[in-house]
């Protein structure tokens, strides 16, 4: 099978240019950013250029600093390579139902694979449009008061704001969803 080495299996985000624009957006110095975290500047200095990958706990001491925190620090890094595959793990089918991310890191795009079925009581509301489409089985997907039925292959287009649900009405069904994420303005005013 060869090994995948140009996949960038979980590479880093590359968080540097995150903790720069903060830094600079609080016009802080390195020097004050070092004091307040009580980390070197040399340091600091090359994990903003994305020579050293910190350690959670510096990132934690690093976010500090900067009145925020790691996770938003990571939410707003750049992801390390502008193609990024992202492989099925062995095993992945069989079984339990479950939900897996076909997109790693901050992008305009989020996509997602549901695997068997899930909570069908849950409603979903996105802030963007979302495209569902059946890779296998069928669904049952109800929207706006009406109930749809899809088959493999058939796609369903949700503008933003609509409320959903759906169920999987055959075992082993394969739900892709792609949505635009959820941190773009995409929505328009679409009362026009």
């Amino acid at each position: 099978m060869g090994d995948h080495k140009d996949d960038h299996k979980d590479q880093p985000l590359r968080v540097g240019a995150a903790v720069r624009r903060r830094r600079r957006a609080l016009e802080l110095t390195l020097a004050v950013v070092a004091e307040r975290s009580g980390l070197s500047v040399p340091f600091l200095s090359q994990v903003e250029n994305d020579r050293a990958r910190p350690s959670r706990t510096s990132l934690e001491k690093v976010a500090d600093a900067l009145r925020t925190t790691a996770v938003e620090l990571l939410a707003a890094a750049d992801p390390a390579c502008s193609v990024d595959v992202v492989r099925v793990e062995a095993g992945e089918f069989a079984g339990e139902p479950r939900v897996r991310s076909l997109v790693r890191g901050h992008h305009q795009m989020h996509a997602s694979e549901f695997i068997g079925d899930h909570d069908a009581g849950r409603e979903f509301q996105y802030r963007n449009d979302q495209l569902m489409y059946v890779a296998d089985g069928a669904v049952e997907i109800e929207a706006e008061g009406r109930a749809y039925r899809l088959g493999r292959g058939d796609t369903l287009y949700l503008t933003g704001g609509v409320r959903h649900r759906w169920r999987a009405t055959v075992p082993d069904t394969r739900l892709l969803v792609v949505a635009v994420a959820e941190h773009i303005e995409a929505v328009r005013d679409r009362s026009r």
